[in-house]
């Protein structure tokens, strides 16, 4: 099996603070997490200067009464050097860096950084032009499919692999867009039925709240779990609050590689720590009464007892009947050379 890839979602949560920035890499390298990930866009291409929040940002409390999204994104906006200053830091603090874009420019500045992974969030599922420019990068590509039917998702697919991109280097995550997402709503199950229907490998983007549904993503076999952090999740931000912080995020990574070391390789034999316990833990036929020689065994005169370093009961069908060559006493453990 392979590695199941974790990826710490920094999303906007520095609030245009690289100080910020800075320290949420450190935490997500600190946690354990394979990739730290940010959002790459230029305000002027992803919204109009109208576009309202969405409900959960307003909610959040993310900015001044009657901010418009513009304002607010634009606020969050990472130019080029700060997309520099990061993937240096990464280097330094030994994780690997990753961004969302959400705008053709941000596409080709992250494709100069080097970028050989492209993460697709929900919202361009059914943006055209985008995919196509994702998919003629033959680059790997996660594909977030929030508020996404299986028409949708399949068209997607269509998109990306007809502009270049082969489909083994897909991978699809089911995901809940809305922050924080309600359990009911996370349909886990879905991530399963992705990877069956499409034939690639799937994976889950989580907006609940806690750590239980990763690990239970990482349980039923997603080979990427990504997760929203915060260093605190009472800071101003459209994200904090669905965010988990440093501490639990490590606790998240470590119950998720526990799992994944548990899940094993599906073959069911004897592992090299219970062999030692077999003797102990299994029984061998012993006689239940005295017995003298001569005698022909019946059931009753058996008893399995432990250790199991004997006869094994199993082939108590087969001493039945046989005679005794010497004189035995209760719980003497039969050997072969005991029988005529």
């Amino acid at each position: 099996m392979s590695k199941i890839i974790i990826i710490a979602e920094a999303g906007v949560n520095h609030n245009g603070q690289m100080e910020l920035a800075h320290k949420l890499v450190e935490a997500a390298a600190e946690a354990g997490a394979d990739y730290v990930k940010f959002q790459t866009f230029k305000t002027g291409h992803l919204v109009t200067s109208a576009a309202p929040k969405a409900a959960y940002q307003a909610i959040q409390q993310a900015s001044e009464p009657g901010e418009s999204q513009y304002d607010m994104l634009r606020r969050l906006e990472l130019d080029r050097n700060a997309h520099l200053q990061l993937i240096e830091h990464c280097k330094r603090s030994r994780i690997r860096f990753l961004s969302t874009a959400f705008d053709l420019e941000s596409i080709d500045l992250l494709l100069e950084f080097g970028m050989g992974l492209f993460k697709i969030p929900s919202g361009e599922i059914t943006n055209l032009p985008y995919l196509r420019k994702i998919g003629s990068l033959g680059k790997s590509v996660i594909l977030s499919t929030g508020m996404s039917t299986m028409e949708e998702i399949k068209k997607a697919l269509d998109v990306l692999t007809t502009s270049g991109t082969a489909l083994k280097k897909i991978t699809l995550l089911q995901c809940t867009t809305e922050y924080p997402a309600p359990m009911e709503e996370v349909n886990l199950k879905a991530m399963l039925s992705l990877g069956e229907a499409f034939n690639v490998r799937s994976g889950f983007s989580d907006h609940t709240q806690g750590i239980e549904i990763p690990i239970a993503a990482a349980a039923l076999g997603a080979t990427i779990i990504e997760k929203h952090f915060t260093l605190n999740r009472s800071l101003p931000g459209p994200d904090h609050k669905a965010s988990l912080e440093p501490h639990e995020l490590k606790a998240m990574i470590k119950a998720i590689r526990n799992v994944e070391k548990a899940l094993g390789s599906g073959i069911k034999e004897p592992s090299s720590s219970e062999l030692k316990n077999l003797t102990a833990a299994r029984k061998s036929i012993h006689l239940a009464t005295d017995l003298p020689a001569g005698h022909i065994l019946t059931e009753t005169d058996l008893e399995m007892k432990r250790p199991g370093n004997g006869i094994s009961p199993m082939l108590m069908d087969e001493i039945i009947g046989r005679k005794l060559k010497i004189k035995l006493e209760t719980d003497t453990q039969l050997k072969m050379d005991h029988l005529l």
